[in-house]
Protein backbone atom coordinates (compact mmCIF):
# COMPACT_ATOMS: atom_id res chain seq x y z
CA UNK A 1 0.00 0.00 0.00
CA UNK A 2 1.11 4.10 -0.21
CA UNK A 3 -0.20 6.02 2.16
CA UNK A 4 -1.74 9.25 0.75
CA UNK A 5 -0.20 11.52 2.60
CA UNK A 6 3.03 13.44 0.49
CA UNK A 7 5.07 15.86 2.49
CA UNK A 8 7.03 17.11 -0.96
CA UNK A 9 8.83 16.73 -4.06
CA UNK A 10 12.46 17.34 -4.92
CA UNK A 11 12.77 20.35 -7.34
CA UNK A 12 14.16 18.29 -10.79
CA UNK A 13 16.80 19.23 -12.20
CA UNK A 14 16.85 20.60 -16.26
CA UNK A 15 19.62 17.99 -17.55
CA UNK A 16 19.06 18.32 -20.97
CA UNK A 17 19.44 22.20 -20.71
CA UNK A 18 22.66 21.78 -18.61
CA UNK A 19 24.17 19.25 -20.73
CA UNK A 20 23.66 21.95 -23.92
CA UNK A 21 24.88 25.11 -22.30
CA UNK A 22 28.03 23.18 -21.36
CA UNK A 23 28.66 21.58 -24.87
CA UNK A 24 28.01 25.15 -25.77
CA UNK A 25 30.94 26.84 -23.56
CA UNK A 26 33.12 24.03 -24.26
CA UNK A 27 33.04 23.30 -27.83
CA UNK A 28 32.13 26.83 -28.92
CA UNK A 29 29.32 25.88 -31.62
CA UNK A 30 26.88 23.49 -32.18
CA UNK A 31 26.86 20.76 -35.09
CA UNK A 32 23.83 20.27 -37.12
CA UNK A 33 23.10 16.81 -38.02
CA UNK A 34 24.81 16.82 -41.47
CA UNK A 35 28.07 17.65 -39.58
CA UNK A 36 28.08 21.59 -40.77
CA UNK A 37 28.50 24.24 -37.88
CA UNK A 38 25.23 26.05 -37.07
CA UNK A 39 26.83 29.48 -36.66
CA UNK A 40 30.07 29.62 -39.67
CA UNK A 41 29.88 30.22 -43.00
CA UNK A 42 27.85 28.33 -45.48
CA UNK A 43 29.07 25.50 -47.16
CA UNK A 44 30.38 26.30 -51.12
CA UNK A 45 27.45 25.85 -53.31
CA UNK A 46 24.86 26.11 -50.61
CA UNK A 47 22.75 29.12 -50.14
CA UNK A 48 22.38 31.24 -47.78
CA UNK A 49 19.05 31.24 -45.29
CA UNK A 50 16.61 34.21 -46.39
CA UNK A 51 16.90 37.15 -43.69
CA UNK A 52 13.57 37.53 -41.29
CA UNK A 53 11.84 40.35 -40.56
CA UNK A 54 12.54 39.51 -37.12
CA UNK A 55 16.38 39.07 -35.39
CA UNK A 56 17.41 35.71 -34.44
CA UNK A 57 17.81 35.10 -30.54
CA UNK A 58 21.16 35.45 -30.30
CA UNK A 59 21.33 33.66 -26.68
CA UNK A 60 23.11 30.11 -28.56
CA UNK A 61 25.82 32.64 -29.92
CA UNK A 62 27.08 33.50 -26.72
CA UNK A 63 26.71 30.14 -24.84
CA UNK A 64 23.73 30.90 -22.75
CA UNK A 65 20.73 28.62 -22.28
CA UNK A 66 17.31 29.63 -23.95
CA UNK A 67 14.77 30.79 -21.80
CA UNK A 68 12.91 26.90 -22.78
CA UNK A 69 15.59 25.48 -21.54
CA UNK A 70 16.38 26.84 -18.10
CA UNK A 71 15.45 24.80 -15.04
CA UNK A 72 12.47 25.37 -13.62
CA UNK A 73 11.12 24.95 -9.99
CA UNK A 74 8.02 22.80 -11.32
CA UNK A 75 7.80 19.56 -9.03
CA UNK A 76 8.80 16.05 -10.34
CA UNK A 77 6.44 13.97 -11.42
CA UNK A 78 8.70 11.08 -10.11
CA UNK A 79 6.93 9.20 -6.83
CA UNK A 80 9.67 7.82 -5.30
CA UNK A 81 10.94 11.02 -4.00
CA UNK A 82 7.58 11.64 -3.04
CA UNK A 83 7.89 11.92 1.30
CA UNK A 84 5.54 9.79 2.94
CA UNK A 85 6.72 9.69 6.60
CA UNK A 86 8.88 11.96 8.25
CA UNK A 87 10.72 13.42 11.75
CA UNK A 88 8.06 14.63 14.21
CA UNK A 89 4.82 12.52 12.20
CA UNK A 90 2.59 10.95 15.13
CA UNK A 91 0.15 8.38 13.62
CA UNK A 92 -1.02 4.80 13.30
CA UNK A 93 1.21 4.55 10.10
CA UNK A 94 3.89 5.59 12.08
CA UNK A 95 3.51 3.19 14.05
CA UNK A 96 2.95 0.20 11.64
CA UNK A 97 6.50 1.52 10.13
CA UNK A 98 8.10 0.79 13.55
CA UNK A 99 6.44 -2.51 13.73
CA UNK A 100 8.07 -3.32 10.27
CA UNK A 101 11.27 -1.90 11.33
CA UNK A 102 11.26 -4.01 13.96
CA UNK A 103 10.47 -7.25 12.03
CA UNK A 104 13.74 -6.53 10.07
CA UNK A 105 15.70 -6.28 13.29
CA UNK A 106 16.02 -2.52 12.91
CA UNK A 107 13.75 -1.02 15.98
CA UNK A 108 13.90 -2.58 19.37
CA UNK A 109 11.96 -0.45 20.98
CA UNK A 110 7.60 -0.66 21.84
CA UNK A 111 5.79 0.71 18.23
CA UNK A 112 4.43 4.41 20.05
CA UNK A 113 3.61 5.74 16.47
CA UNK A 114 5.70 8.99 17.15
CA UNK A 115 8.11 9.75 14.39
CA UNK A 116 11.69 10.97 16.95
CA UNK A 117 15.16 10.11 16.87
CA UNK A 118 14.81 6.66 17.01
CA UNK A 119 12.73 5.89 14.28
CA UNK A 120 14.91 8.33 12.43
CA UNK A 121 17.95 6.34 13.10
CA UNK A 122 15.85 3.07 12.50
CA UNK A 123 14.95 4.07 8.78
CA UNK A 124 18.08 5.47 8.39
CA UNK A 125 19.86 1.97 9.22
CA UNK A 126 17.42 0.26 7.12
CA UNK A 127 17.65 2.68 3.70
CA UNK A 128 21.52 1.58 3.82
CA UNK A 129 21.25 -2.25 4.69
CA UNK A 130 18.53 -2.02 1.72
CA UNK A 131 20.62 0.08 -0.54
CA UNK A 132 18.51 2.96 -0.50
CA UNK A 133 19.39 6.44 -0.32
CA UNK A 134 20.22 7.43 3.34
CA UNK A 135 18.01 10.35 4.77
CA UNK A 136 16.23 9.09 7.43
CA UNK A 137 12.97 10.19 6.05
CA UNK A 138 10.46 7.79 4.40
CA UNK A 139 10.06 7.98 0.67
CA UNK A 140 7.50 6.55 -1.07
CA UNK A 141 10.14 4.33 -2.58
CA UNK A 142 11.63 3.30 1.12
CA UNK A 143 7.55 2.65 1.83
CA UNK A 144 7.16 0.57 -0.91
CA UNK A 145 10.67 -1.60 -0.59
CA UNK A 146 9.89 -1.78 3.01
CA UNK A 147 6.38 -3.10 2.19
CA UNK A 148 7.83 -6.02 -0.08
CA UNK A 149 10.19 -6.77 2.48
CA UNK A 150 7.75 -7.74 5.64
CA UNK A 151 4.57 -8.91 6.55
CA UNK A 152 1.67 -7.10 7.88
CA UNK A 153 2.15 -6.45 11.45
CA UNK A 154 0.05 -8.10 14.09
CA UNK A 155 -1.68 -6.54 16.89
CA UNK A 156 0.53 -7.81 19.18
CA UNK A 157 3.25 -6.37 16.90
CA UNK A 158 1.53 -3.01 16.66
CA UNK A 159 0.83 -2.68 20.25
CA UNK A 160 3.13 -5.54 22.35
CA UNK A 161 2.13 -5.78 25.80
CA UNK A 162 3.64 -3.73 28.38
CA UNK A 163 6.02 -5.72 30.88
CA UNK A 164 5.71 -5.37 34.61
CA UNK A 165 8.63 -6.95 35.92
CA UNK A 166 11.28 -9.19 34.72
CA UNK A 167 14.50 -10.74 35.05
CA UNK A 168 17.35 -8.89 37.45
CA UNK A 169 14.77 -6.63 39.15
CA UNK A 170 14.93 -5.90 42.32
CA UNK A 171 11.93 -4.14 43.98
CA UNK A 172 9.24 -4.24 46.43
CA UNK A 173 6.98 -5.14 43.75
CA UNK A 174 8.94 -8.18 43.22
CA UNK A 175 8.91 -9.02 46.69
CA UNK A 176 4.89 -9.07 46.36
CA UNK A 177 5.08 -11.03 43.02
CA UNK A 178 7.23 -13.51 45.12
CA UNK A 179 4.44 -13.36 47.94
CA UNK A 180 1.32 -14.15 45.19
CA UNK A 181 3.11 -16.63 43.63
CA UNK A 182 3.93 -18.25 46.92
CA UNK A 183 -0.13 -18.00 47.55
CA UNK A 184 -0.57 -19.35 44.07
CA UNK A 185 1.84 -22.54 44.91
CA UNK A 186 4.05 -21.70 42.41
CA UNK A 187 7.21 -20.03 44.50
CA UNK A 188 8.37 -22.06 47.90
CA UNK A 189 11.05 -19.62 48.64
CA UNK A 190 11.19 -16.55 51.14
CA UNK A 191 10.45 -13.80 49.44
CA UNK A 192 13.59 -11.47 48.49
CA UNK A 193 12.14 -8.65 46.31
CA UNK A 194 15.00 -10.22 43.75
CA UNK A 195 13.68 -11.92 40.09
CA UNK A 196 16.54 -14.11 39.55
CA UNK A 197 15.94 -17.69 37.96
CA UNK A 198 13.95 -18.88 40.70
CA UNK A 199 11.82 -16.54 39.98
CA UNK A 200 11.78 -16.29 36.63
CA UNK A 201 10.38 -20.31 36.62
CA UNK A 202 8.11 -19.46 39.07
CA UNK A 203 6.29 -16.70 36.97
CA UNK A 204 6.65 -19.35 33.81
CA UNK A 205 4.88 -22.02 36.42
CA UNK A 206 1.94 -19.61 36.85
CA UNK A 207 1.35 -18.81 33.15
CA UNK A 208 1.35 -22.16 32.02
CA UNK A 209 -1.34 -22.91 34.68
CA UNK A 210 -3.06 -20.12 33.69
CA UNK A 211 -3.01 -20.45 29.77
CA UNK A 212 -0.96 -17.50 29.28
CA UNK A 213 2.27 -16.71 26.77
CA UNK A 214 5.07 -18.57 29.28
CA UNK A 215 7.62 -16.12 28.98
CA UNK A 216 8.90 -16.15 32.28
CA UNK A 217 8.47 -12.41 32.50
CA UNK A 218 5.32 -10.38 34.01
CA UNK A 219 3.35 -8.56 31.38
CA UNK A 220 0.58 -6.92 32.41
CA UNK A 221 -1.85 -9.61 31.31
CA UNK A 222 0.33 -11.95 33.91
CA UNK A 223 0.43 -9.19 36.37
CA UNK A 224 -3.54 -8.84 36.06
CA UNK A 225 -4.63 -12.12 36.13
CA UNK A 226 -2.12 -13.02 39.84
CA UNK A 227 -3.19 -10.24 41.29
CA UNK A 228 -7.16 -11.52 40.09
CA UNK A 229 -6.79 -15.04 41.46
CA UNK A 230 -4.72 -14.04 44.98
CA UNK A 231 -4.71 -12.02 47.84
CA UNK A 232 -2.96 -8.68 49.29
CA UNK A 233 0.03 -10.49 50.76
CA UNK A 234 0.42 -9.85 54.73
CA UNK A 235 3.26 -8.37 55.97
CA UNK A 236 4.61 -12.15 57.32
CA UNK A 237 3.71 -12.87 54.04
CA UNK A 238 6.47 -10.83 52.35
CA UNK A 239 8.72 -10.84 55.14
CA UNK A 240 8.78 -14.53 56.64
CA UNK A 241 10.84 -14.89 59.90
CA UNK A 242 13.81 -17.24 59.34
CA UNK A 243 14.53 -19.76 61.91
CA UNK A 244 17.69 -21.77 61.58
CA UNK A 245 18.50 -23.62 64.72
CA UNK A 246 20.75 -22.66 66.56
CA UNK A 247 23.74 -25.24 67.36
CA UNK A 248 25.30 -26.52 70.42
CA UNK A 249 28.40 -25.45 71.87
CA UNK A 250 28.93 -29.15 71.80
CA UNK A 251 28.28 -29.66 68.25
CA UNK A 252 31.10 -26.36 67.28
CA UNK A 253 34.49 -27.10 66.25
CA UNK A 254 36.14 -26.87 69.44
CA UNK A 255 38.52 -24.11 67.73
CA UNK A 256 35.00 -21.59 67.99
CA UNK A 257 34.72 -22.12 71.63
CA UNK A 258 37.33 -19.37 72.81
CA UNK A 259 36.93 -16.04 71.51
CA UNK A 260 35.06 -13.96 68.98
CA UNK A 261 34.63 -16.38 65.86
CA UNK A 262 32.95 -16.62 62.93
CA UNK A 263 32.30 -20.50 62.91
CA UNK A 264 31.19 -21.45 59.76
CA UNK A 265 30.38 -25.17 59.36
CA UNK A 266 30.41 -26.44 55.79
CA UNK A 267 28.28 -29.97 57.01
CA UNK A 268 25.58 -27.57 58.28
CA UNK A 269 25.52 -24.75 55.77
CA UNK A 270 25.45 -22.52 58.78
CA UNK A 271 27.94 -19.46 59.99
CA UNK A 272 27.62 -18.82 63.85
CA UNK A 273 29.24 -15.77 65.80
CA UNK A 274 30.05 -17.51 68.39
CA UNK A 275 31.36 -15.29 71.73
CA UNK A 276 33.82 -17.22 74.14
CA UNK A 277 31.62 -20.44 73.56
CA UNK A 278 28.25 -18.59 73.64
CA UNK A 279 26.45 -18.16 69.93
CA UNK A 280 24.89 -14.81 69.07
CA UNK A 281 23.75 -15.74 66.09
CA UNK A 282 23.24 -18.19 63.55
CA UNK A 283 22.83 -17.55 59.41
CA UNK A 284 22.64 -20.05 56.74
CA UNK A 285 25.11 -19.49 54.38
CA UNK A 286 26.59 -20.79 50.35
CA UNK A 287 30.13 -21.90 49.60
CA UNK A 288 32.18 -21.86 46.72
CA UNK A 289 31.62 -24.16 43.41
CA UNK A 290 34.42 -27.44 42.93
CA UNK A 291 35.99 -25.52 40.87
CA UNK A 292 36.48 -22.50 43.26
CA UNK A 293 36.23 -24.18 47.00
CA UNK A 294 35.95 -22.32 49.79
CA UNK A 295 39.19 -23.04 51.71
CA UNK A 296 38.85 -24.52 55.23
CA UNK A 297 41.34 -23.83 57.83
CA UNK A 298 41.74 -20.71 60.63
CA UNK A 299 41.98 -17.48 59.61
CA UNK A 300 41.34 -14.01 60.84
CA UNK A 301 39.62 -10.59 59.54
CA UNK A 302 41.98 -8.80 58.11
CA UNK A 303 39.64 -6.19 56.47
CA UNK A 304 36.14 -5.44 56.08
CA UNK A 305 34.58 -3.49 53.30
CA UNK A 306 30.69 -2.77 53.89
CA UNK A 307 30.03 -1.66 50.19
CA UNK A 308 32.82 -3.60 48.35
CA UNK A 309 32.60 -4.23 44.56
CA UNK A 310 34.22 -7.01 42.80
CA UNK A 311 36.76 -6.54 40.15
CA UNK A 312 37.71 -9.64 39.33
CA UNK A 313 33.54 -10.87 38.48
CA UNK A 314 32.34 -7.47 38.46
CA UNK A 315 29.76 -8.17 41.12
CA UNK A 316 28.68 -6.97 44.32
CA UNK A 317 30.06 -7.93 47.80
CA UNK A 318 28.23 -6.37 50.22
CA UNK A 319 29.30 -6.37 54.36
CA UNK A 320 32.51 -8.16 52.72
CA UNK A 321 34.86 -9.30 55.72
CA UNK A 322 37.71 -10.59 54.11
CA UNK A 323 39.66 -13.90 56.01
CA UNK A 324 42.10 -15.51 53.43
CA UNK A 325 43.15 -14.06 49.86
CA UNK A 326 40.02 -12.83 48.09
CA UNK A 327 37.61 -14.97 50.04
CA UNK A 328 35.41 -13.27 52.25
CA UNK A 329 31.88 -13.87 54.20
CA UNK A 330 29.80 -11.37 52.56
CA UNK A 331 25.88 -10.71 51.48
CA UNK A 332 25.05 -12.06 48.38
CA UNK A 333 21.78 -11.28 45.92
CA UNK A 334 22.05 -13.95 44.02
CA UNK A 335 21.96 -16.69 46.88
CA UNK A 336 19.05 -14.72 47.88
CA UNK A 337 17.59 -14.77 45.09
CA UNK A 338 18.49 -18.67 44.04
CA UNK A 339 19.37 -20.39 47.54
CA UNK A 340 21.30 -23.17 46.52
CA UNK A 341 20.83 -23.36 43.02
CA UNK A 342 24.16 -22.01 42.31
CA UNK A 343 27.72 -21.25 44.08
CA UNK A 344 29.99 -18.23 44.99
CA UNK A 345 33.84 -18.09 43.41
CA UNK A 346 35.03 -19.19 47.16
CA UNK A 347 33.47 -16.72 49.39
CA UNK A 348 31.11 -17.64 52.27
CA UNK A 349 27.86 -16.07 50.58
CA UNK A 350 24.89 -15.10 53.38
CA UNK A 351 21.84 -14.42 52.07
CA UNK A 352 19.97 -12.78 55.23
CA UNK A 353 20.64 -8.73 54.33
CA UNK A 354 19.81 -7.71 58.33
CA UNK A 355 21.85 -10.13 59.36
CA UNK A 356 24.90 -9.38 57.89
CA UNK A 357 24.70 -6.00 58.07
CA UNK A 358 24.12 -6.36 62.06
CA UNK A 359 27.29 -8.88 62.16
CA UNK A 360 29.29 -6.57 60.04
CA UNK A 361 29.07 -4.27 63.02
CA UNK A 362 29.56 -6.71 65.51
CA UNK A 363 32.47 -8.18 64.04
CA UNK A 364 35.79 -6.63 64.67
CA UNK A 365 39.12 -6.88 62.28
CA UNK A 366 41.42 -9.44 63.78
CA UNK A 367 38.41 -12.02 65.05
CA UNK A 368 39.30 -15.29 64.00
CA UNK A 369 37.33 -17.15 61.76
CA UNK A 370 37.06 -21.03 61.76
CA UNK A 371 36.22 -23.19 58.26
CA UNK A 372 35.33 -26.29 59.21
CA UNK A 373 33.20 -29.51 57.84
Amino acid sequence: MRSALVRHRRPAVAVAALATAAALLLGGCAADPDGTAADGPSSPGTAEPEATEEPADDAADDGTATPSDEPTDEPSDDPADEIVLAYGDESEQVRELQARLGQLGHFAARPTGFYGDVTLGAVSEYQRAAGLDVSGEVSAATWDTLLGATHDPTDAELNPPVQVMGYGDNSEQVRELQARLGQAGHFDENPTGYYGDVTAAAVRAYQEAAGLDASGTVFEDTWTSLTGATDEPTREELYPPVEIPEPEPGELDERCLEGRVLCISKTSRTLSWVVDGEVRMTVDVRFGAEQTPTREGEFEVYWKSRHHHSTLYDSPMPYAMFFDGGQAVHYSQDFAANGYNGASHGCVNVRDEDAIAALFDAVDEGDKVVVYW
